[in-house]
């Protein structure tokens, strides 16, 4: 039964069944089955998917939902993993948001279910966020990678303003920073000093194993 709880729920992942996810993430809590095994079912779904996407075979709304399917069904799991205090072995822990000013969500949205299925520990500050809720977070989750993602150029030099806030806490030594977005391009990117650039979500999940040298 486990098995088959587990090939279904990634084939929800696969399938971009949001609700279809969430109801087997419940289902396998239920049945007791180990956390770690669902996770890494639900990860091998999204990778799939990343991989497609990443070759040129799956299109953006594809991972759009595959994304959507696997935030629905994540938080069960990993609040059963706490609940039992089973541990994966992390690659590190990565703060995320938009910046200040900004709204769009779907770009930050899918690097971070991207990086949590790679194995790093993710906490998503959402969008709008301040240079002050930047800080706040690191200092909060013990960051090892900051991830900011900004979508118009009017919001761009919010990144410039979060790493000179870092630099004034004594911070700046303390977090390797990536950052990503319509409006961020490589050159701007080495402008700010910023520690690494990538205009994929899957190319973010690389360039963050990159800077925690995995």
């Amino acid at each position: 039964m486990g098995v088959e709880v587990l090939e279904n729920l990634k084939k929800a992942i696969l399938g971009y069944d949001r609700q279809g996810a969430a109801s087997l993430a419940r289902k396998a809590v239920q049945e007791k089955i180990d956390p770690i095994e669902v996770l890494e079912a639900m990860t091998a779904g999204i990778r799939q998917v990343g991989d497609g996407f990443g070759k040129g075979e799956l299109w953006l709304p594809e991972l759009v939902g595959a994304a959507a399917a696997m935030e629905a069904a994540a938080p069960i799991i990993e609040e059963e993993i706490q609940r039992l205090d089973a541990r994966r072995e992390s690659l590190g822990t990565v703060v995320i948001g938009t910046v200040y000013g900004d709204i769009h969500t779907i770009g930050k949205t899918m690097v971070a279910t991207l990086l949590t299925a790679d194995g790093f520990v993710v906490s998503d500050l959402g969008i709008n966020v301040s240079a002050e809720g930047f800080v706040e977070g690191i200092k909060r989750h013990k960051a090892d990678i900051l991830a900011m993602s900004a979508l118009m150029t009017t919001t761009a030099p919010e990144q410039r303003k979060v790493i000179e806030t870092l630099q004034k806490e004594g911070l700046r030594d303390k977090v390797k920073i990536m950052v990503g977005g319509g409006a961020i391009s490589q050159e701007f990117a080495d402008s700010i000093g910023a520690d690494g650039y990538d205009p994929t979500a899957p190319g973010a999940v690389k360039l963050a194993r990159t800077l925690a040298g995995k």
